[in-house]
């Protein structure tokens, strides 16, 4: 017999270790925001972005939630005119991140949020087992 109990929590489990990936790509895009190339015309850092896929969980028969793949987002770099950067080609315009500081800033909030929740599924689980160890102790 499968414990709903346990069911819950292994689900929650692979949720917060998926959202803790998806945040540690935006921090890693968030950091890189400003990122040139090292040589003039060089392409700057690429954004990256993380794909879930819904995967039978065969031991407490459910569908769980795992990373499929962290790609490379392929929208065009944007591109400055900076001739004293160093990064600049020969006409002075310089590539910068496909980042948009924006969009990585509400990416985060929502990975957060879905991370806060996982976790208190997983407290709420603890805290039913306890009242039901509570209850047969007396």
């Amino acid at each position: 017999m499968i414990d709903p109990l346990m069911t819950a929590t292994r689900l929650a489990s692979a949720g917060l270790e998926a959202q803790s990936l998806r945040m540690r790509v935006v921090s890693e895009n968030l950091a890189n925001v400003q990122s040139t190339g090292d040589v003039p015309g060089a392409d700057p850092y690429s954004r990256k972005t993380v794909t879930f896929k819904a995967e039978l969980d065969r031991a407490v028969g459910a569908a769980s939630v795992k990373v499929r793949d962290i790609d490379i987002d392929k929208t065009p770099f944007r591109v400055e005119y900076d001739p004293s950067n160093p990064a600049a080609d020969q006409n002075g315009n310089v590539k910068l991140p496909n980042v948009n500081a924006l969009i990585e800033m509400a990416d985060m909030r929502e990975a957060n949020r879905s991370y806060e929740a996982n976790l208190q599924v997983i407290k709420q689980a603890r805290a039913m087992v306890a009242s039901v160890i509570d209850l047969l102790r007396t």
